[in-house]
């Protein structure tokens, strides 16, 4: 995750080479943790699919409305590791901390510098994401340790 933040807040990019390694090492864990079952697997997909899915359709929304990208498509395959290796509560928690964020801190660089908020900045949305991802997995294996679990 360290990788990724760090090359979307360089270069503006999540290579495929980092979200493809992160997913299948998500793939390798929920194999090893319950034994490799088809329903197990399936669920895993599952997730990430329904994670990444609303960020792919506010990418094509965004892009068709506005006639630019809001998002990279990057960020939605971020979105797919988030949910391969995140609860759906914990992704979609991870999601809004990572947004909130990304709000928070451009809007306290605008404040220091003394510019306006605009609505066309560029921001690395994968910086946000891939610590909140961290944090949210972290979070997790806390609640599991002591015995907590999100309801539902």
């Amino acid at each position: 995750m360290l990788a990724i933040a760090c090359n979307d807040a360089r270069h503006y990019l999540i290579p495929n080479e980092l979200t493809a390694a992160a997913f299948g090492i998500a793939l390798l864990r929920g194999s090893i943790l319950f034994n490799a079952s088809a329903s197990s697997m399936l669920w895993l997909v599952f997730r990430a699919s329904a994670v990444s899915l609303p960020l792919l359709l506010l990418l094509l929304f965004y892009r068709h409305w506005r006639g630019r990208n809001g998002l990279g498509l990057g960020d939605v395959k971020l979105a797919a590791v988030a949910g391969a290796w995140l609860e759906l509560p914990t992704a979609a928690a991870v999601i809004e901390l990572a947004a909130l964020s990304a709000i928070a801190v451009y809007t306290a660089n605008a404040v220091v510098r003394r510019r306006s908020l605009r609505g066309t900045a560029f921001l690395p949305f994968g910086l946000f994401m891939a610590p909140a991802i961290w944090i949210g997995w972290l979070s997790e294996q806390f609640l599991l340790r002591w015995g907590y679990f999100w309801p539902g």
